[in-house]
Formats: structure tokens, sequence, C-alpha cells
């Protein structure tokens, strides 16, 4: 079952993102987004509450302005489901959730092959640049609403909480 998560969710979201990263740095991430309120959309996949797959996506910002915009980070399948389609599920109906919750555009910074099938884009077509140091390739952006990002031009940036975190990079598959 494919769902938006509930409260009652956050100890096996927990146990599926450390079972998926070998680690526990998304986990944080996530605990540390929802206490702030900044989890804006959260989806779950679990079948008789066997959580096999997560997505969050949070609030980014555009040369320090804040705006209708999304980072899709962390999403994770747990290990034992990957390969199943379970990671595509969450990002459409992420995507969808996204649009109907009326946020205009989504940025993500992953892996361009996975990504672009659900029709991002490298971000500097947009003119929007990450702060991390990644191959610019890797860093993409979607928009919802056609001609969202337009006129927009520059820097975006995660929320704080993740420089907060200890990680390599803000995860995305």
């Amino acid at each position: 079952m494919l769902r938006t998560e509930r409260p009652g969710d956050m100890l096996p979201v927990q146990a599926l993102l450390e079972a998926a990263f070998g680690r526990e740095d998304e986990a944080v991430l996530v605990n540390r987004l929802r206490e702030c309120g900044a989890a804006v959309v959260t989806m779950v996949e679990e079948e008789e509450y066997e959580f096999m797959g997560h997505l969050l996506m949070s609030p980014v910002t555009i040369n320090g302005e804040e705006g209708p915009w999304l980072g899709l980070a962390p999403l994770a399948v747990h290990p034992d489901w990957q390969g199943q389609g379970i990671g595509s599920d969450l990002v459409r109906e992420g995507l969808d959730t996204a649009l109907e919750m009326d946020w205009k555009a989504v940025v993500v910074l992953g892996d361009p092959a996975y990504y672009q099938r659900f029709g991002f884009r490298p971000a500097s077509e947009f003119g929007l640049h990450c702060i991390y140091e990644v191959p610019a390739e890797c860093f993409m952006a979607m928009e919802l609403i056609p001609g969202s990002l337009a006129t927009l031009r520059g820097e975006v940036l995660y929320h704080p909480v993740f420089d907060e975190v200890p990680q390599e990079q803000p995860e995305a598959m």
C-alpha cells in the first residue's frame, strides 16, 4: 500500500532508512526535518506493516528566496525490495502529491538515468545550480507547472537541516 506517512510510522521508517543506506544519517535527517515541520511530502510503501520504501520532500530556496519549490531527498527502498518498482511508485506519487499541494517545481540530486524518466532535467537547463559540489548532470529539476522556473536563475539551497546532519551528499537513491 502506497500512502502518506503517519506519526506511528517513525520507527519503521527509521529502520528502513538505516537498512537502505547502511547508516543512520538519513534517518536522523528525516527525523530532524519532521521535527522542524519541513517534511512537506512524505510517502511510504508498506505491506502488512512491512515498510518497503520511503520518500520525503522538503522546501528549498533559490537565491535565498522561499518559493513553491521542493527538494526530493531522501528516497529509500529496503534492500529486500529493490528492483521491483517501489522507488518509481514513490516518486510518481510524491510528485502528484506535491502538485496537488500547489508546489510548482522539484529538484533532486541523484542518478540522471533514474530520475530523467520522471521528467527531471539537468537543473542547469533552468539556470539553477546546487551548493554542493556534484557533477552538474546529477542535480536535476522538474517543473510541476510548466514555466514555473522560467524566470529563475541561481543557487538552490536545501533546508538548513541538511547541513547539520553529517552525510556524504543529500541522498536521493
